[in-house]
């Protein structure tokens, strides 16, 4: 009787694979996912094009830049533009006012879609709560240009809101020529037209919030009130905090479109900010070199907030961006 031996395979001839290896994870997930990155192409496309690519013209801040001479052989100047910023008599305005208007913007605009979401998620009535979020929703898809439009109508000496006060006995006045209502016109409208569309990303964390959670605390006699503090809001904290995280990264970007619709001469003294300096000086004055070397100061500024926000939330909590 012969007894036939099976030769085993060779295996140390086959290189064995790492499945933990970045190389082998990236690949894998590529072709699982080929239709998402083939969707995400035009999206990174964008970015690249608007974003990074004009990264290669910040050079003219540190330049005399003439367009004559074009960017490379316009003579290098060093911080001669930022020094010249910081000590010019618009330095401090332009950034009181920089920041101010986002504090405010952070103090009284950030929370506002949050009220608004944690109000309507206690609503019971289905149709109410849709009328209210169609109402809400409907300045959002208005442009900036219609919005400003409005708002200089409505504000004028002989606009709506003059004609109401005037029923009260109060003197017309000139809202949007004086510098003392310029912060109250662009917070307030601002919110008026951001706060129902900002709600919704709100109301979509809340509906992710286990449901047990509030059965649980009605059978241990928890009140609304107290469903909404222990349960509600610390369920959407998280979103909370990554929202204010990137809004903290672009304290410095205040609306600038809308400043330039709705301020003058006689409101620059609470109204001008960096944007809109960098604006005149760069597209009506021609004067791209200082106008780019402002401008990089500013987003550096943004960029110092973001890091710094994202520490601070990292270091307090388990919520950050990366």
């Amino acid at each position: 009787m012969s007894v036939v031996l099976k030769e085993k395979p060779d295996t140390a001839l086959k290189p064995s694979v790492d499945k933990n290896a970045f190389k082998y994870r990236f690949f894998r997930d590529l072709r699982l996912n080929k239709y998402v990155y083939l969707m995400l192409i035009p999206v990174v496309a964008y970015y690249i094009v608007f974003y990074y690519v004009p990264m290669y013209g910040l050079q003219i801040a540190f330049k005399d830049f003439s367009p004559g001479l074009g960017m490379w052989e316009s003579p290098w100047v060093g911080f001669q533009h930022f020094e010249s910023f910081f000590n010019s008599y618009y330095f401090w305005r332009l950034l009181r006012n920089t920041l101010l208007l986002s504090f405010y913007e952070l103090l009284f605009g950030f929370p506002a879609p949050i009220i608004l979401a944690l109000l309507l998620n206690e609503l019971r009535s289905v149709l109410f709560k849709r009328a209210v979020q169609t109402i809400t929703y409907m300045p959002h898809f208005i442009s900036i240009v219609v919005i400003s439009g409005m708002l200089v109508d409505f504000l004028a000496r002989d606009g709506l809101i003059n004609i109401v006060l005037g029923w009260f006995g109060v003197e017309p006045t000139a809202f949007l020529g004086e510098s003392s209502w310029f912060r109250t016109i662009f917070v307030s409208s601002n919110i008026w037209q951001s706060v129902g569309w900002g709600s919704i990303i709100y109301l979509s964390a809340m509906s992710g919030i286990d449901p047990s959670l509030y059965e649980a605390a009605k059978v241990d006699g928890a009140s609304r009130w107290k469903q909404t503090l222990h349960i509600t809001i610390p369920g959407i904290m998280p979103t909370v905090i990554i929202l204010l995280i990137l809004q903290i990264g672009t304290l410095m970007s205040v609306g600038t479109e809308k400043i330039l619709l709705l301020y003058n001469s006689t409101t620059y003294e609470t109204a001008d900010v960096i944007g809109t300096f960098v604006y005149r000086k760069g597209i009506l004055e021609s004067d791209f070199s200082y106008s780019a070397a402002v401008g990089l100061f500013n987003s550096v500024i943004n960029f110092i907030l973001l890091i710094t926000a994202n520490a601070i939330s990292r270091r307090t909590s388990d919520t950050k961006l990366w």
